[in-house]
């Protein structure tokens, strides 16, 4: 199922796309006239992952700054957090768990512009939400997430695309759909020969790219029982990098943008001390390993990026001698508090 899944996201994401036009134009008209000072995530898991793509987009192209909420400060500490001029984004494939859900209601009660971007519309979230996003995604059956995760990607490009009112970036989204189904013809079987051997594993991304690490650690672990953890070009030097010896597995998302270049270097560094590294790059991109599908945005790399990885982790689970639609201890919806 999660490979069936993984495969349908194209079709997800264009109906997704062919639905809710004028909804989001009002949104992003909302958005515009509202003076925010910052925005705050309210996600666990993979939907976190999907806050983190939407709080780079949000902070690059529009200037807000944006905080991951740790939930149990509503749920358990019962912070006073102020909420007039807040904006306050979750994202949830069931909109279930009551830590998603108070959050959101607190913050609305509390005078915040509250958005939900969910894949189950008559869930508690999207009722406890001012604005109620469908991800359009359909039932997803595998504990995975994996059209979810790409259909809240792209609900939160869509998101920004209409609160800034580029009409670039709806371009983009709108060929993003072909880009997706050319992204799962993308052969990846180089990493399967070196990972289905290995024990661990440390993926590496940066800026626009690195929640896609994050959720590639979490698919990881949760498909291959793999150790996996993700880090930050940026901090791989501040102390994981020992760790590295010869054989030592990496997987490095070198994605187009200003990140790029460190990235690659920081492959070819990590070469010169021993590791296996698998360098994920664009065609154009010297001494890739893996070829890293593109978008018609720049900003949209990330999410045809996922879509390759989720074909590939599917067929490593399997190769692992794993059942990826049935990770161990782990269930669809999780409810925390």
């Amino acid at each position: 199922m999660m490979l069936e899944e993984a495969l349908s996201a194209a079709d997800c994401v264009a109906g997704q796309l062919a639905d809710d036009t004028g909804r989001y134009a009002q949104l992003g008209a909302t958005l515009r006239s509202t003076s925010f000072h910052n925005a705050v995530t309210v996600a666990r898991g993979s939907s976190d992952h999907a806050c983190g793509y939407l709080a780079y987009l949000i902070m690059a192209r529009l200037g807000r700054l944006v905080t991951s909420l740790p939930m149990s400060l509503v749920t358990l500490y019962k912070a006073p957090l102020a909420s007039e001029g807040l904006l306050a984004i979750s994202v949830s494939q069931s909109g279930q768990s009551p830590d998603v859900v108070e959050p959101i209601r607190y913050f609305r009660e509390g005078g915040a512009t509250t958005v939900a971007l969910v894949n189950e519309i008559d869930s508690p979230l999207a009722q406890a939400a001012e604005w109620a996003m469908p991800l359009r995604a359909g039932k997803e059956k595998s504990v995975a997430a994996t059209k979810s995760f790409i259909t809240s990607l792209t609900a939160g490009a869509r998101l920004v695309a209409e609160w800034q009112d580029d009409d670039a970036l709806r371009d983009g989204l709108a060929r993003l759909p072909d880009a997706l189904r050319a992204a799962t013809q993308v052969d990846w079987s180089a990493a399967i020969d070196v990972l289905a051997p290995a024990r661990n594993i440390m993926v590496v991304g940066r800026g626009i790219g690195f929640p896609i690490a994050l959720e590639a650690a979490l698919k990881f672990k949760e498909t291959s029982a793999l150790q996996a953890e993700a880090f930050s070009g940026a901090e791989i030097k501040h102390g994981p990098m020992a760790l590295i010896e010869d054989g030592y597995p990496l997987l490095v998302f070198a994605t187009r943008g200003p990140a790029q270049a460190a990235q690659v270097a920081l492959a070819e560094e990590m070469r010169g001390r021993g590791a296996r590294v698998l360098l994920a790059a664009p065609a154009d991109v010297a001494g890739r390993d893996l070829e890293l599908p593109v978008a018609d945005n720049p900003d949209l790399d990330p999410i045809v990026a996922i879509q390759t990885f989720y074909v590939m982790a599917a067929k490593l689970a399997q190769a692992r001698g794993l059942n990826p639609d049935q990770p161990r201890h782990l269930s669809k919806v999780t409810k925390t508090n």
